[in-house]
C-alpha cells in the first residue's frame, strides 16, 4: 500500500488554518501521531512550502489539532494544538492557537463529541492540553450544527462569519506557572552580541516578550516583507527572544531555545496612522496601541490570538513596556493596530496584595469547516 488515510477536517479558525483530528482515529503513540503530522503538512520541506502536503508554507497555516474525550472535570473535550514545522521534521507542543481555538468548539458539536443542544446559544469547555488552562467557546448552533454565517468580521479575513466567543480563563502561566516568570513588569535583558533591551516577559494565555519598536530602530507599523527584508532584523529578534526563553525558566540553555516556540516575541508602539496589507489606512484614534509579532521565526501578518491576549494583560500591567505604549482610559477592550487592521482583546486583570492576577481574557473570532473526508500520508514515510 503506497498510502494510508485518516479521517480529518481541514478548518479555518481565525487567521489560521489546520488539520483537526478525533484522537480515537490516531495511533496511541505520538511518535507516530509526529509522523502522520508531517507527512501529512508536507514537512520537512527545504523550500518551506509545503507543496506535497496540507501545509501552506507558514507558521499559521501548518497546524495540527487534536480533539478527544475530555480529562478535566471542568471540560467538555481535550484539544491539543501540534505546531509543524516546515524545514525541520519536528512537531511542537509547547503552545496553544488561540486562532485555531475558535473552531475546536464548532468541531465537537459538529462531529458528535458533545452532545448538540436546542437551536440557540451553546458553550463548550475546552481543556487545551499544551497549556494546562480552560477555555469557553461561545457560539450559535442551528440544526444540530455550529452556525457559519454570519455579521462578525474580524482583520485578516476576507467577508464576515458567526461570532465564537473564547474566554481563557485564568490565562496567567500558561507555559511557566506564572504570570511574571522573572518577578517583575519590566527589566533590562542581555542579549548576547546584541547588548541590552528593556523587555517585558509575561506568561498569560502563551508566554511572551515584548519590547518597544524604537529600541530596534523601528517605527511598530512595519508590514511583515520590511520585517523579513531588513538586516539582521530577524536574527536580532531570534536572539532576543532566545534571551528571554532562558530568563523565564522555559529552556536551560540560549541552544535548547532555539528549539521552542515560545515565547512569542512582539514589539509595540504608542497609536499611530498606518498602512495596511489590504491598502486600507487605520488612524491613530483608532487604536490603543500598535504591535508586530513573530512566532517560529516569521512575522505574521495578522496577530497570534494567544499572543494579544497577553499583549492585552501585559497593557493593564503598570509598568510595563506594553503599558507605557498604551493609551489609557480607553475603556475595557484594547485596540491593537496591526498589519491586518484592528483587533478588539478584552483583559480583566487585578492586583492584590502587591501581586498582578490575570481572572480572563476574551475576544471573537470566526471559523468555518473548509472540508472533511481523509487526509492521505506516504506510507513510507511513516516507517
Amino acid at each position: 500500500m503506497s498510502q494510508i488515510k485518516i479521517p480529518a477536517a481541514f478548518i479555518r479558525g481565525g487567521t489560521s488554518k489546520a488539520l483537526i483530528f478525533n484522537l480515537n482515529d490516531l495511533p496511541d503513540s505520538r511518535v507516530e501521531q509526529d509522523k502522520i503530522f508531517l507527512a501529512a503538512m508536507g514537512s520537512p520541506d527545504p523550500f518551506a512550502r509545503q507543496l506535497d502536503g496540507m501545509g501552506g508554507g507558514l507558521s499559521s497555516l501548518s497546524k495540527v489539532c487534536i480533539v478527544g474525550p475530555p480529562s478535566h472535570p471542568d471540560a467538555d473535550v481535550d484539544y491539543t494544538k501540534a505546531q509543524v514545522q516546515l524545514r525541520e521534521a519536528r512537531v511542537d507542543y509547547h503552545s496553544n492557537c488561540g486562532n485555531m481555538s475558535s473552531a475546536i468548539g464548532p468541531f465537537a458539536i459538529d462531529e458528535g463529541l458533545v452532545e448538540p443542544p436546542k437551536d440557540g446559544k451553546t458553550v463548550v469547555r475546552i481543556y487545551n492540553t499544551n497549556t494546562k488552562k480552560i477555555i469557553h467557546a461561545h457560539f450559535e448552533v442551528r440544526d444540530g450544527k455550529a452556525l457559519v454565517d454570519g455579521e462578525l468580521v474580524i482583520p485578516g479575513v476576507a467577508g464576515s462569519g458567526a461570532a465564537v466567543q473564547l474566554d481563557f480563563l485564568d490565562p496567567g502561566g500558561a507555559s511557566t506557572g506564572k504570570l511574571l516568570p522573572t518577578g517583575r513588569v519590566e527589566e533590562e535583558l542581555h542579549v548576547e552580541g546584541y547588548g541590552s533591551f528593556r523587555v517585558s516577559m509575561i506568561d498569560a494565555a502563551n508566554a511572551c516578550v515584548f519590547l518597544r519598536a524604537e529600541e530596534l530602530g523601528l517605527t511598530g507599523t512595519e508590514m511583515p516583507e520590511e520585517i523579513e527584508r531588513t538586516p539582521g532584523l530577524l536574527e536580532k529578534l531570534a536572539a532576543i527572544r532566545q534571551a528571554a526563553s532562558v530568563a523565564m525558566g522555559i529552556c536551560p540553555d540560549l541552544e535548547a531555545a532555539k528549539n521552542k516556540s515560545i515565547p512569542i516575541i512582539g514589539f509595540v508602539a504608542k497609536s499611530q496612522p498606518a498602512k495596511l496589507l489590504n491598502g486600507e489606512s487605520i488612524n491613530a484614534e483608532q487604536i490603543d496601541v500598535t504591535a508586530r509579532m513573530l512566532s517560529n521565526g516569521q512575522p505574521h501578518r495578522a496577530l497570534p490570538i494567544t499572543a494579544s491576549l497577553c499583549l492585552a494583560v501585559a497593557a493593564r500591567l503598570e509598568g510595563s513596556v506594553v503599558h507605557a505604549c498604551t493609551r489609557q482610559g480607553s475603556g475595557d477592550g484594547l485596540a491593537i493596530g496591526m498589519p491586518s487592521g484592528i483587533l478588539i482583546a478584552n483583559a480583566l486583570v487585578i492586583k492584590e496584595d502587591g501581586n498582578w492576577f490575570a481572572k480572563l481574557v476574551t475576544l471573537m473570532r470566526t471559523q468555518r469547516r473548509l472540508f472533511d473526508g481523509f487526509v492521505y500520508a506516504r506510507a513510507s514515510s511513516l516507517k
